[in-house]
Parts: structure tokens; C-alpha cells; sequence
């Protein structure tokens, strides 16, 4: 038992930061209430926390190897614990985007350094033990985020999603320090500051000018100086990571197709998959006048078909070509959501179940095995590196994903409503409109523009999906999609 006990601390704040990605999402309708906030407000909500996990996953792996895992870890813990508290009580949106990206600060720490601490602390059967575990935490936290989030802010509000994690942080931290030892990485290692800040521009940038369409336009200026802020940064991380001694991401493996593949997989596997999903949300309860509980509840289809594919794949595809899993788990994500484009005036929740539970199938092939197929396509001294930048692009793709598809669904909404609609719709978000246009009106609109979102994210899907399957062929190295891999490869380090 006192083996398990690690695991237990690491488990913890693995589940806890990882619901932090998908509980806001059917809270965000009553967020939106209570802070008087637009759409672009709640986009910031949940790219705030993603886009600060992607931008420092990297480098809080490479300074955990200088500074300590566990040590990092607890800091980790303790910034997203006060980062918690600053969400649940900020008093208007600007508070709790700000909160939220504090939040992913906190959760890089913590993600960056659960993979490196277990690998210093297993080894043979309880290492593959421990990576299974942790692997079925990581699924469940997916799972239960959407409901778990509906029954907090149906009950005590949404405030306590936040809340919550004040308890379970310190708990995480009481067993982190009494039960995980100290470990570091190889001597000599240092931490690429100049690039962090470089992908960090890059991630935002492209992230605000995305968000900024939806409201001024594609042509707008501060659309465009955004764009042109970004590619700059994009220039600058090449020009710098080509100097370091010790890069973020070793551009050579760009040279590699199976790895370009892979993480073109990965990028759109997070933003198609789950990029439109807080725009369901707020349909099911602005539009639908669902309760927090039930729009929490509609997203079972796909989490319950991606865990028992995931759990069911795991023993009958052992050994399968990853090019296959990721490749044909994103052909389905993406017919999952072109079956979803079903959506008109008339429409309920219960429409959408063929394709969540095809987005869902998709899922399960693609999740569990994204991480084994960026290791495979590179030399096992870089499969570390590799892991990082899989993890960071996840991030980045959904962070994206949710600001494209909002970006596509208000052009449309704007399309299909009144001509003055359009400041309501900047200004106010779905709840003013509910307010301000006839029931038949908002729910034509609505539809109309998670069609085209879902449009979007379907043949982005497919477009991928048919990328991994052409440029991922035969792997460098012997990793299998199922086999238990020693979990320092895995690190998302720099």
C-alpha cells in the first residue's frame, strides 16, 4: 500500500487539473449571467487556462529537471489552488479570464511533472501498473468535467466549480510532500526562456486575432496586427530555438513526415473533438432551456463511447499500426461532427447523439494512442521532447478550436438574425439575445451557426485524419500503440 501512495498524490492532481479543462464548459451560460458577459468573454474563459497550459508545458518540464519535479509540482499545486480562489470570486469577465490563465500556469507545473515523477519512482510491472492508472484517471477526469461542473452550478453555483479544487489542492499537496521523494533530470540541462515567450506570442497572438474576427471582421485592423504579431513570434521562436543549446523543440524533427503528421493529428484532434462543444452547452441551456445537470448530461454520449473504446481497444488493438488508430480515429471525429450538421429551429439535444457517439468512437482510437505514435517517429533520445510537443499542440488545438468555432458561429448567427443583432450579440452573448429576439428567431440562428461551426470542424477532422494516414508510415523506433513505455519517455520536457 505504501507503494500506491505516489501514485495516489499524483492521481489526485492529475484529475484535478485535467476536469479543469471541460467543467466550465455547461457552466458557462450562468457565468455569462452573473458577470454580464459576451460570447468573446466566455471563449477567453476556457482559452485562458488551455493556451497558458500549452504555452509553458514545455518549459515548466525543462525547469522541473533543473529545480526539482516534485518541487515544481507542489508550486504548481499552490499557484493553480490561489489561481482557484481568484475565479471563484472575480467580480466581472476580465477577473476570471485573468484567474483562469493563472490557473493553467499552475496546471503546466503540474502536468509537466506527474509523467517524470512516476517515472523516477517505478520500474517493470508497477511502472506499467502506474501508467495504467494514471492513463484511466486521465479518461475518467474527461468524463465526469461536463456533469461534474452541471451539478455544482445547479447546486451551490457556479463559483464552486472553483471552489472545489481549494480541499482537493491541499490534500494534493499534504501527500505530494509526504509520500513523493525529490527527483531532477540530467546535470547541465537549462530552460529556453527566449522560446517560451516566443510560442507564448504565437499562441496568443493567433488566439486574439481568431477571437477579434468573430467581432470585427477578418479584415479588421487589430485582426490583422494580431495575425502580424503572431507570425513575427512564429519567426523569432525559429530564429531562437536554431541557436539554442538547449531548445524547446529540435526543429530537425520537422524534417521528419511521421512526426509532422502526428502533431498535425493531435492539433486538430483537441479542437475538433471538443473545440464546439461549449457552444452546445450554451445552446442546450440558453436556447433549449436545459438545466446545468442535462447539458452536462448530453455530452455522455460521446465521453462513455470514448472510454469504453479506449478501454475495449486497448486489449483486442494491441500492436495495431498507430497510423491506423489516430488516422481512422480522426476520420471519425470528423464524420462524428458532419453528422451532427442536423440542427434547425425544431431541433433537441437528442439529434446530436449519432454523432457525438461517432466523435466519441473516434476519440477513444485517437487518445490513448497519439502519445505512442510521436514517440515512434522519432529517435528514442528525443522521444521526451516528442511527448512535450504532442501535449503542448493538444492544448493549443483546442484552445483554438474554441475561438475559431465561436468565430464561425457569430458570423453566421449575424447572418441569419436582424441587422442590430449584432451589437446585442457582441455585447450580451446568447443570454441578451434570448432577451431581445423571439424564440423561433434565436433558436433558426443558433442552429444555423453551430451547422456551419460543426461544418468547419468536420472537414477539418477529415483533412487531418487523411494527413496522419499519408505521412505517418513506417515508426523509427519499436513503440507499439498499446505497450506499457518507460514513462520518462514520455515527459513533456523541453
Amino acid at each position: 500500500m505504501r507503494a500506491w501512495k505516489p501514485l495516489t498524490a499524483v492521481c489526485l492532481s492529475t484529475f484535478m487539473l485535467l476536469v479543469d479543462v471541460t467543467i466550465v464548459v455547461v457552466a458557462l451560460p450562468d457565468m455569462a449571467r452573473s458577470l454580464q458577459a459576451s460570447l468573446s468573454d466566455l471563449q477567453w474563459v476556457v482559452d485562458g487556462y488551455a493556451l497558458a497550459l500549452a504555452a509553458l508545458l514545455l518549459a515548466a518540464g525543462a525547469a522541473a529537471d533543473v529545480l526539482g519535479r516534485r518541487r515544481v509540482h507542489v508550486a504548481g499545486v499552490v499557484v493553480f489552488a490561489v489561481a482557484s480562489l481568484m475565479c471563484g470570486l472575480a467580480s466581472g469577465p476580465g477577473t476570471l479570464v485573468a484567474a483562469r490563465a493563472v490557473q493553467g500556469m499552475g496546471a503546466a507545473g503540474m502536468f509537466a511533472t506527474t509523467l517524470p515523477l512516476l517515472g523516477s519512482l517505478y520500474q517493470g510491472r508497477q511502472r506499467s501498473a502506474a501508467l495504467g492508472v494514471w492513463g484511466a484517471v486521465s479518461g475518467v477526469a474527461a468524463a465526469v468535467g461536463p456533469a461534474l461542473g452541471g451539478l455544482l452550478t445547479e447546486g451551490p453555483g457556479w463559483r464552486w466549480i472553483f471552489f472545489v479544487n481549494l480541499p482537493v489542492s491541499v490534500a494534493a499537496v499534504w501527500m505530494t510532500l509526504r509520500a513523493v521523494p525529490e527527483s531532477r533530470g540530467a546535470h547541465g540541462r537549462r530552460i529556453d526562456w527566449a522560446g517560451t515567450v516566443m510560442i507564448a506570442g504565437f499562441a496568443g497572438g493567433t488566439t486574439y486575432a481568431v477571437v477579434r474576427a468573430g467581432e470585427n471582421g477578418w479584415t479588421a485592423s487589430v485582426t490583422l496586427g494580431s495575425f502580424t504579431v503572431a507570425a513575427l513570434a512564429l519567426v523569432c521562436f525559429v530564429l531562437v530555438e536554431l541557436r539554442s543549446t538547449h531548445p524547446l523543440l529540435d526543429l530537425s524533427l520537422l524534417g521528419k513526415p511521421a512526426f509532422v503528421g502526428v502533431l498535425a493529428g493531435a492539433f486538430a484532434f483537441s479542437g475538433v473533438a471538443f473545440g464546439v462543444t461549449p457552444y452546445l452547452a450554451i445552446w442546450t441551456q440558453t436556447v433549449l432551456g436545459m438545466s446545468p445537470v442535462r447539458g452536462g448530461l448530453t455530452l455522455l454520449p460521446l465521453t462513455v463511447a470514448a472510454m469504453v473504446v479506449a478501454i475495449l481497444g486497448g486489449r483486442l488493438l494491441h500492436g495495431a499500426p498507430a497510423r491506423l488508430t489516430v488516422g481512422g480515429g480522426l476520420l471519425l471525429i470528423g464524420t462524428g461532427a458532419l453528422c451532427q450538421r442536423v440542427l434547425d429551429a425544431g431541433s433537441g439535444w437528442t439529434a446530436l447523439i449519432p454523432g457525438l457517439v461517432v466523435v466519441g468512437i473516434g476519440t477513444g482510437f485517437v487518445s490513448p494512442s497519439v502519445a505512442g505514435a510521436a514517440l515512434a517517429s522519432v529517435p528514442p533520445e528525443r522521444a521526451g521532447m516528442a511527448g512535450g510537443a504532442v501535449n503542448t499542440v493538444r492544448q493549443l488545438g483546442y484552445a483554438l478550436g474554441v475561438a475559431a468555432f465561436g468565430t464561425v458561429l457569430t458570423s453566421r448567427m449575424r447572418d441569419t438574425l436582424p441587422r442590430d443583432a449584432a451589437h446585442t450579440l457582441a455585447s450580451g452573448g446568447a443570454g441578451a439575445l434570448r432577451r431581445g429576439f423571439s424564440e423561433h428567431a434565436l433558436r433558426t440562428a443558433f442552429a444555423s451557426g453551430l451547422d456551419a461551426a460543426l461544418l468547419v470542424a468536420g472537414v477539418a477532422g477529415v483533412i487531418a485524419g487523411t494527413l496522419v494516414l499519408v505521412l505517418v508510415r513506417q515508426p523509427e523506433n519499436a513503440v507499439t500503440r498499446t505497450a506499457p513505455q518507460p514513462l520518462k519517455e514520455s515527459v513533456p520536457r523541453g
